[in-house]
């Protein structure tokens, strides 16, 4: 009988050895015999670092391969049977190096093997993963037993008794269940880590919170509650970094008007100053996924950021190749399962303590999950620039940076810079200008009352008339103008004094005033906000879903023609044209306050409650798209509101199409409330939405 061999490793494929492996193999000094183990062993090498499918090759010891002779090598998958002059049944263990395979004839043996150290093996063809060759260092066993059985008189096993059998089982049941919930639900022992340390600050002072408005403390008892904890959470998030740094910028953006102006001013430092990473963890990166030295791709390349965020940070770069300036954006490494961990923690949190958040918790987790591949961002933000300059916006309203698609990576965004400061920053040195214009205005007069501050407040206040409702974007240009004016007068006197007497030693001139001392127009700047994102969403179908104060530019401000940058397109939210055209209705039908069209229009959209109250669920459209008062929510803390609806009617679906332009709608009024300037997004953009409806004869 003749025998049978048999090669086996824990992965492995097909071990056909060419004809010309095996010559090369003898010429240099091998015999045939051992030329062809060291072919096989080789084959068995790259089949394990390859990991393909496992199979095992069968040789005859008389097959011969030579000129296309002999009979091939049969192939056989994990547990087939293979019939030759035996009988063989297969079965490996993928976890069991040292398996064997017995019968009454044959057993099989794995070789080891290590590097070739006289580099004479050939490969036969290229690997993936490995350039040399390798073979074991001695050949592999092949062993043979006798064709005639061995009678064995088989032991029979010992039975566990049952009781032991049911331990186990539970336990390795409940070990792999324990397993499976951590790394399912919490991310791994690193996310546990992170969800243990949100929640020792997160669970007292929300038991605080619940605890003093149930005692219905006093405002002094509040402002030092809101000052200690808002200070304690900037310090968390700091710590934490990753998603909590994104729920600080929904804070600082005054999301709903819900946060108090304690907790928006101290979170405010998160949209423009997060922390950033060093130098060198930056340059890896940027190596890496390029394949070259940063200078071959950058002239130039600032070591301090000129921005960081919660995923990554953008630093100015001149490219070697065109001279241009631009900004690259670098994603940090390890970030998309550290934000995955952080918002699974967030949701446990609001399942508990706030479920009338959890819906949208979802849908901003799927669209969080977008912005971790930059090369997506990069194609987003070529489609929305091109949307912007097809109706003309981009240009007269705004800017939008151009993506150099060709540099952009996975982890890397290479796109055109936009001269100027974020919004935030440059409203604070407008109300710092204007503060000091007014201090002027008043030592000119001569205050000394000695209540000075008061003063100066009480006469900034009267002249914008700050108040829920400031100044209209024309009161603002007739303001500006009339101070544009008086400028240009007191240039000239300036001029006039320093040509006539000026030059008299002892004499100091009198310096003169830019175009940069005028106020901004606040009022214009939140009316085209609301106006590109509107045609972002409802003419385009296309729009960011994260425009809040730290992805907003202001450039211009030097030359006195401030104009809107719009940054950071990684959360991009796409309706389709059925969904863009129901959005229309809903927003118009909110604009003319028709009630009973919102309710059927939210119905359609697959708006659900538990007993569909016409009442809660007109409240909860305008509360989401439309706008935020005291007189809506009763005089009620938004937060305490939404939860009084939600006891009254509890939802059971929300729209996911609209959640994003939901979100869209609450943070540019929560800009609008901080400058003072609040508004009805419904009718901001009802005519828009007509314009679209009439295009479609829908209306």
């Amino acid at each position: 009988m003749d025998a049978i061999y048999h090669v086996d490793f824990r992965m492995y494929s097909d071990f056909v050895v060419r004809q010309e492996a095996l010559d090369k193999r003898v010429a240099a000094g091998c015999s045939p015999p051992r030329a062809r183990q060291h072919c096989i062993s080789h084959i068995i090498y790259e089949s394990v670092t390859s990991r393909t499918n496992p199979v095992v090759a069968v040789y005859d010891k008389e097959t011969k391969l030579k000129n296309g002779e002999g009979t091939p090598p049969a192939r056989l998958q994990i547990g087939e049977t293979f019939e030759a002059p035996i009988k063989i049944r297969l079965a490996i263990s993928r976890r069991d190096r040292s398996s064997t395979i017995s019968n009454s004839k044959h057993t099989l043996a794995h070789p080891t093997l290590t590097e070739c150290p006289s580099r004479r093996c050939l490969p036969l063809r290229p690997s993936s993963f490995f350039s040399r060759c390798y073979r074991p260092p001695s050949p592999p066993t092949f062993h043979r037993l006798s064709t005639t059985a061995t009678p064995t008189t088989p032991t029979p096993p010992t039975k566990p008794p049952p009781t032991t059998l049911l331990l186990t089982a539970t336990l390795t049941a409940t070990l792999t269940a324990t397993y499976a919930y951590l790394h399912t639900h919490l991310g791994g022992t690193s996310s546990l880590r992170r969800t243990f340390s949100f929640y020792s600050l997160a669970i007292p002072s929300y038991l605080h919170y619940r605890l003093h408005m149930l005692l219905d403390s006093p405002d002094s008892t509040w402002e030092t509650l809101h000052r200690e904890t808002s200070a304690a959470g900037l310090e968390k998030i700091l710590e934490l970094q990753g998603f909590y740094i994104k729920s600080g910028q929904m804070c600082a953006a005054n999301i709903g008007n819900a946060f108090p102006p304690v907790w928006v001013d101290t979170m405010s430092i998160l949209q423009d100053e997060c922390p950033a990473r060093e130098l060198d963890v930056i340059r890896s990166i940027v190596e890496q996924e390029y394949g070259r030295k940063l200078e071959e791709v950058f002239e130039s390349f600032e070591e301090r950021p000129m921005g960081a965020a919660s995923i990554g940070q953008v630093h100015r770069a001149t490219l070697k190749q065109s001279g241009e300036r631009v900004v690259v954006k670098v994603m940090y490494p390890d970030v998309e399962e550290v934000f995955r961990g952080d918002v699974r923690t967030i949701k446990l949190f609001a399942r508990v303590a706030q479920p009338v958040h959890v819906p949208p918790l979802i849908e901003i987790e799927k669209q969080f999950m977008t912005e971790f591949d930059y090369r997506r961002e990069a194609m987003q933000l070529e489609r929305v620039r091109e949307n912007m300059t097809k109706t003309g916006i981009a240009g007269r309203m705004c800017q939008i940076p151009r993506p150099y698609l060709e540099l952009c990576t996975k982890r890397v965004l290479v796109m055109e810079e936009l001269r100027g400061d974020k919004l935030v920053v440059e409203l604070k040195r407008d109300m710092q200008r204007q503060r000091k214009r007014m201090e002027g205005v008043l030592q000119k007069h001569g205050d000394n009352d000695g209540d000075g501050g008061n003063a100066i407040v009480e006469k900034f206040a009267k002249e914008f008339q700050l108040g829920e409702n400031g100044p209209t974007a024309e009161e603002y240009d007739r303001l500006i103008a009339l101070l544009d004016a008086k400028r240009r007068i007191s240039n000239l006197g300036s001029l006039l004094f320093n040509v006539g007497v000026g030059w008299v030693p002892g004499m100091k001139k009198r310096e003169y005033e830019d175009k940069s001392s005028l106020p901004i127009n606040h009022a214009k700047l939140v009316d085209d906000l609301l106006y590109i994102h509107g045609n972002q969403i409802l003419v385009d179908g296309c729009f960011n879903g994260d425009p809040h104060p730290g992805n907003i530019l202001l450039l211009g401000v030097e030359e006195g023609k401030p104009q809107l940058g719009l940054i950071d397109y990684g959360q991009v939210k796409v309706l389709t044209k059925e969904e863009r055209l129901l959005f229309c209705q809903i927003i118009v039908a909110l604009a003319n306050h028709d009630k009973e069209s919102v309710v059927s229009l939210l119905k359609q959209a697959g708006y659900k409650t538990k007993y569909m109250d016409p009442n809660i669920m007109y409240r909860f459209a305008t509360l989401s798209y439309d706008e935020d008062n005291h007189e809506l929510t009763e005089g009620k803390h938004i937060q305490v509101y939404m939860e009084h609806l939600h006891d009254n009617d509890p939802v059971e679906h929300i729209p996911q199409q609209y959640i994003m332009a939901s979100r869209v709608s609450i943070l540019l009024r929560g800009l609008g409330h901080a400058v003072h300037q609040s508004r009805s997004v419904a009718k901001a953009w009802k005519p828009i939405a007509e314009q679209e409806l009439k295009k479609e004869g829908l209306l």
